[in-house]
């Protein structure tokens, strides 16, 4: 992917140039956002060439059915990796994903499958998600999807995904989860379009949008 007009809030999220290969140079993405309870880690950046984002995944939504990336093959998908005791990033974010959804018409808002991947699967059942995710303050289609830990953690390999858990006595209740936080734009068959920092605006986001339905019909 070309840097040329992007835009400039995307320059300071620019980490560096590895190395220069046929096809474009790549930029490395840094997964240490840690934008979960402390906020710590380092800032995401923007990639060039074909980056390594994305890939299969079978997880479960929050009505208990069974999905894979094959499930959203055609639709582009907007996900983000949170939990529901997230306290504050990760309600934010999703606001954001929907107030950026919320100034496409109809007929764009349609084209966009909402994703929460969830990276505390030990509480986020397809039940919580369930309750969760149908806040009106989210995006009105938000899916949740949940899994195994291994399946979570398989997920979030393919999207450079940072996250752990931290302790504070041990118990099931008071532990929260670090992480980080970025929302991706995904292209019509999975392939990785952009990265929205979670300094990202809603009318920033929706620009990128509209952009992409221009350049990539369906």
């Amino acid at each position: 992917m070309d840097l040329k007009n992007r835009p400039i809030w995307l320059f300071p999220v620019i980490a560096a140039v590895i190395a220069g290969i046929a096809g474009g140079a790549l930029i490395w993405l840094s997964a240490q956002t840690g934008q979960g309870s402390n906020g710590s880690g380092a800032a995401p950046v923007r990639m060039s060439g074909e980056a390594d984002i994305g890939g299969p995944f079978t997880l479960v939504d929050h009505t208990g059915r069974t999905v894979t990336d094959e499930t959203f093959a055609g639709r582009p998908m907007l996900i983000y990796f949170g939990f529901t005791y997230c306290p504050d990033i990760c309600p934010t974010s999703l606001q954001v994903m929907a107030a950026a959804m919320d100034r496409l018409t109809p007929e764009q808002r349609a084209e966009f499958q909402p994703l929460l991947i969830t990276v505390d699967p030990e509480r986020d059942t397809p039940e919580a998600l369930a309750a969760y995710v149908n806040s009106p303050a989210f995006p009105e289609s938000l899916l949740g999807l949940t899994g195994s830990e291994d399946q979570i953690r398989e997920a979030a390999r393919a999207y450079r995904v940072y996250y752990r858990r931290v302790d504070d006595d041990g118990t099931l209740a008071e532990y929260t989860m670090d992480h980080s936080s970025l929302i991706y734009l995904m292209g019509r068959d999975g392939e990785f379009v952009e990265v929205f920092p979670h300094q990202a605006t809603p009318d920033q986001i929706a620009s990128r949008l509209q952009q992409f339905l221009e350049n990539n019909p369906a």
